[in-house]
């Protein structure tokens, strides 16, 4: 959203590439943090989690 507003105020087509490109950016950097947590979750569901498991004693 944040881009988005700046995007109306601007009209200098080199802030507004630049501005663009952050804002894709942003996109893809949430995406794949939301790829990293699924990927978290999946082996954190394992039954073999040695590191999260309290009867274990290292």
């Amino acid at each position: 959203m944040t881009y988005d507003n700046i995007l109306r105020l601007s009209d200098d087509p080199d802030v507004n590439d630049v501005i663009r490109f952050l804002r894709e950016r942003e996109v893809v950097h949430f995406q794949r943090f939301g790829e990293a947590i699924e990927k978290l979750r999946e082996k954190l569901d394992q039954r073999n989690v040695y590191c999260m498991n309290p009867a274990i004693d290292i």
